[in-house]
């Protein structure tokens, strides 16, 4: 496994596995698959509603606590200062942890000021040992980094062949605020998985189109959490370290940005309106893995 240092020096995995949309009755027995193949970075968030099931699932593998980086998000439903402490510490019940290796603020919405002024003081405490933002653009990241106390370490944004967030990266690196993706893969979009030049470079490497993907996340310094159901393709993303892409690939992986997202932009007021809807349907719901998107 290789890592990154967050600003603060907490090692952090360069690859780990998300549960977003991962059931309630399959996220137990996928965390334990994922730790059996040798992933030792968990992806959560109180919006996924597995949190208790990531927590008993750490708790039956037997991997110690400490080997593990368990990360997950608060949702803009517990935003402002004293609703947020009290969320991740609920969070921290349901995972069976006294300790969170990183929390992001989920979205770049509400009252997202007082909710990170709560992160910052969980993280003076010793409670959680690095903390962060989720989604935020550019803008909103330089924003935080020069308005908070305390920088955030991680942006965990939209980020694959198709929007590369080269800017983003730019700014946060300049911010020391390391990046990592979500849907590395760009959940297929476009033809990610079907991309000729993806699927030329993964013959001569004798990789998948997935690995190549990952691979190129990586060399680029950036955090991936690939998402998988299936023990089998757990084992092909995790087996990503044993080839490098030479500077011709990446450049040529590079010419592949639209430097667009293929999902939906938070800028968009219909989007921002979406969330509000959303934030109501999961009070009642508790349940993200069947929901109805509108992009």
């Amino acid at each position: 496994m290789e890592y990154v240092t967050l600003s603060n020096g907490v090692k952090m995995p360069i690859l780990g596995y998300g549960v977003y949309q991962v059931t309630k009755d399959e996220c137990e027995r996928c965390v334990l698959d994922a730790l059996k193949v040798g992933y030792r970075a968990i992806d959560t968030a109180q919006s996924y509603f597995n949190e208790e099931e990531v927590g008993n699932a750490i708790e039956k593998s037997g991997v110690p606590r400490k080997e593990i980086f368990l990360t997950t998000k608060v949702w803009i439903e517990y935003y402002g200062y004293e609703e947020t402490k009290k969320s991740v510490l609920e969070s921290m019940r349901k995972l069976k942890t006294d300790y969170l290796d990183l929390v992001l603020l989920h979205q770049p919405f509400s009252d997202a000021y007082g909710a990170y002024r709560a992160l910052e003081e969980l993280y003076d405490e010793g409670k959680i040992r690095a903390i962060g933002i989720s989604n935020f653009y550019v803008d909103r990241m330089v924003d935080f980094a020069s308005f908070n106390r305390i920088k955030p370490m991680v942006n965990q944004v939209e980020t694959h062949i198709f929007n590369q967030q080269k800017e983003m990266k730019e700014w946060a690196d300049k911010y020391g605020i390391q990046l990592e993706a979500w849907a590395p893969f760009g959940e297929g979009r476009g033809g990610t998985f079907d991309n000729p030049i993806i699927d030329e470079i993964a013959k001569k490497y004798g990789k998948t189109p997935a690995q190549v993907m990952l691979r190129w996340h990586i060399q680029r310094g950036i955090v991936v959490i690939p998402k998988s159901t299936h023990i089998e393709r757990m084992e092909e993303n995790f087996n990503v370290f044993d080839f490098t892409l030479s500077e011709e690939d990446m450049n040529t992986i590079a010419g592949l940005d639209k430097a667009e997202s293929s999902f939906f932009s938070h800028q968009d007021p219909k989007m921002v309106e979406w969330f509000v809807n959303i934030v109501e349907e999961r009070k009642n719901n508790h349940d993200s893995s069947k929901e109805k998107k509108n992009w």
